[in-house]
């Protein structure tokens, strides 16, 4: 009997555990469908969508829209105004940042430019080891890179170096030409010159009653290449290397026959003299007619050359650009306040 109520009593435990490991089981299995469904809910905690998304943006710029609307309801017609000039100022200055980076580092246009130098653009240049002439010109840029010129100078008065008896005549020059500057948006640039004026001197080899050597010089053409320094600031510097050419320089006179009266009786070359020596008979009498004969003035016997090499150098004062457009106009303006905020602020 006893072991019956035992064995009923162990069947009634087993059964009762049974029933409670099944239940655990169920509370934690999840079916399919359920367990999709829990992790789309799982998803939609963490994620928006597309359309959620632009709605939400439409929204905060709607919402912003209405704050500027209420702002500017807030605000006097003054302050509106303000806030108009300010947004204008700053797309001007995005606009002229933006011409500064294209446009205005074409510094070639329409500066004028003070300058002083020597050699052979301001104006002359003389014979190896006689030296170069100083003076001053005066230049302007045009818009398209083309730049007109002029320039007058001296040759100054001076000492023979052989004799010091003798003394070195000074005399005045000019030149007036055309420029053409490449590489516009680089502060270096490359140019070509083409210029008419006094391109070469010379001192007549021998003096005068006053032990004066006077100055013979030539007026011709002449053509450079030229590097010129020249960016936004005031400081100008130019190096210019070319050949000269003097037409005059080109005739070489004849013996002058009296005899057969022909020949050159003058020339325009003003390096050649005519020496006039008298013609005698056999007795030694000294007849009416005379013989002419060239000789050289200068010390070269074939007289001055009439090409040659030529040099010069420069310095001068550029002038800001003559005839702004408004671009600039506007960023020479927010200088000056700036400038002035500057003092201002000390």
């Amino acid at each position: 009997m006893f072991k019956k109520v035992l064995l009923a009593v162990c069947l009634t435990a087993f059964m009762s555990w049974a029933q409670d490991d099944f239940d655990d089981d169920d509370e934690g299995f999840v079916s399919a469908p359920a367990a999709a469904s829990s992790e789309q809910e799982d998803d939609d905690d963490g994620f928006v969508s597309a359309s959620d998304g632009g709605g939400s943006h439409a929204a905060m710029a709607s919402s912003e829209d209405e704050e500027e609307d209420f702002s500017d309801a807030g605000m006097s017609a003054a302050q509106r105004r303000e806030q108009a000039e300010r947004k204008k100022f700053e797309e001007e200055q995005r606009q002229d940042e933006y011409a500064n980076s294209l446009r205005r580092r074409d510094w070639l246009r329409n500066r004028l430019i003070f300058q002083i130098g020597m050699g052979s653009r301001y104006p002359i240049m003389g014979e190896t080891g006689m030296g170069m002439g100083l003076g001053a010109g005066v230049e302007y840029i045009l818009p398209f890179h083309l730049a007109v010129y002029g320039s007058f100078g001296f040759v100054p008065k001076g000492t023979d170096g052989d004799f010091e008896d003798w003394d070195l005549e000074g005399g005045t020059g000019y030149k007036v030409g055309l420029n053409y500057y490449l590489f516009p948006k680089n502060p270096l640039h490359l140019g070509v010159s083409v210029s008419y004026g006094t391109v070469y001197f010379d001192h007549d080899i021998k003096p005068d009653d006053s032990n004066l050597r006077a100055l013979i010089k030539v007026d011709g053409f002449q053509f450079d290449a030229l590097i010129t320094y020249l960016s936004d600031e005031w400081y100008y510097l130019q190096f210019s290397i070319g050949m000269y050419y003097a037409p005059k320089l080109a005739k070489i006179p004849e013996t002058y026959n009296l005899e057969t009266k022909t020949g050159d009786e003058s020339t325009d070359n003003p390096s050649f003299y005519k020496l006039e020596t008298p013609v005698t008979d056999i007795e030694g009498n000294v007849n009416m007619d005379w013989e002419g004969e060239w000789g050289s003035r200068v010390v070269d016997p074939k007289g001055m050359s009439k090409t040659g090499i030529v040099f010069g150098i420069a310095v001068g004062y550029a002038l800001p650009e003559l005839f702004p457009d408004d671009t600039e106009k506007r960023r020479r303006e927010r200088e000056k306040a700036r400038a002035r905020s500057g003092v201002a602020g000390r």
